[in-house]
C-alpha cells in the first residue's frame, strides 16, 4: 500500500464526476495513494468501468447515479457513504455539464438555470453537506477534511460565450473562500483546482483536438495541452495531511497559461 507524504491509507475521497475526464484523473490519483473512492455520476455504464479500473489499485470504490442537481439525491448519497464507509475525508465537487459556446445575449433563462443547478447549485450542496460530516467528526475529536472545487481559467479572464459556464467558476470559487474562512477551525481546508486547457472527452472531437493542440504550442508555457494523468498529484496532494495549512487557494493546472497572457 501507498507510503509517504501523500500516504491517503484509511481516507475516504467523495468525488462528483468521477466516472470519467478530470473526476477519474482525481480519482485514479487519490486510489494509486490507498485512499477509498466513492464516485457520484449519473452514467451507471461508465460507472461501472470506473469501479472496476481503481479497485484493480487494491482500494475500496462505490458508486453511485447522483444528480448532483438534487440536494435529497445528495443527502441521501452521503448517508449511504457514512453507513458504508464510516467517514468522509475529501470531497471534490467536479461535476458539471460541457458548457455549449452562446452569446449571452441568445442565452435563455432556462438553459442559463439549468446549467447553474448542476455547475453551481450542485457543488454548493456537495460541499456544504461533505463539510457538514467533517465537522460532526471534528466535533468528535477527529479534526480535519479537504474540499475541493474544479475551478476553470475563466474565474481570471474574460471567456466570451460561455456567461453561466464562467458565471458558475466565479461563485463556486467565493463559495470555497468561504467555506476556507468557516471551517479552518476544525482543520478542514478548502481550495479550487483550476484547469486549463484539457484533453477530455468534453472538449472535443479528435480533429479538434488536433487543431487546439497546436493552438496550445504557443499559448502554454509548456507546450501541450494537459491530460487527465496530470490531475493525479494535484488531488492526491490536497486530500493528503500534506496540504494541511494550505487553504482558500486557486491552484492553475494549466501548463502555464496564465502566466503566458
Amino acid at each position: 500500500m501507498a507510503k509517504g507524504l501523500f500516504d491517503l491509507s484509511g481516507k475516504v475521497a467523495v468525488i462528483t464526476g468521477g466516472n470519467s475526464g478530470l473526476g477519474l484523473g482525481f480519482a485514479r490519483g487519490i486510489a494509486r495513494q490507498g485512499g477509498d473512492v466513492v464516485i457520484w455520476a449519473r452514467n451507471a455504464e461508465r460507472n461501472a468501468a470506473a469501479r472496476q479500473e481503481l479497485e484493480a489499485l487494491g482500494v475500496r470504490v462505490a458508486t453511485r447515479q447522483v444528480d448532483v442537481s438534487s440536494e435529497q439525491q445528495i443527502v441521501d448519497a452521503y448517508a449511504e457513504v457514512i453507513k458504508t464507509f464510516g467517514r468522509v475525508d475529501t470531497v471534490i465537487a467536479n461535476a458539471g455539464p460541457p458548457p455549449a459556446s452562446q452569446s449571452s445575449l441568445t442565452l435563455s433563462t432556462d438553459d442559463y438555470h439549468k446549467f447553474l443547478d448542476v455547475a453551481l447549485h450542485g457543488a454548493f450542496y456537495t460541499l456544504r453537506e461533505g463539510a457538514r460530516a467533517m465537522v460532526k467528526r471534528a466535533e468528535a475529536g477527529e479534526p480535519g477534511g479537504s474540499l475541493i472545487a474544479c475551478g476553470s481559467l475563466s474565474m481570471f479572464k474574460g471567456l466570451a460565450g460561455k456567461p453561466h459556464y464562467a458565471g458558475s467558476k466565479a461563485a463556486v470559487g467565493a463559495i470555497i473562500r468561504g467555506m476556507a474562512a468557516e471551517f479552518g477551525k476544525h482543520g478542514i481546508r478548502a481550495n479550487v483546482v483550476a484547469p486549463g486547457y484539457i484533453k477530455t472527452g468534453m472538449t472535443g472531437t479528435a480533429d479538434e483536438l488536433s487543431a487546439l493542440d497546436k493552438y496550445m504550442l504557443v499559448k502554454n508555457a509548456i507546450p501541450r495541452p494537459g491530460y487527465m494523468s496530470d490531475f493525479e498529484g494535484i488531488a492526491a496532494f490536497l486530500a493528503s495531511d500534506s496540504s494541511s495549512f494550505i487553504t482558500g487557494e486557486t491552484i492553475t493546472v494549466d501548463g502555464g497559461a496564465m502566466v503566458m497572457m
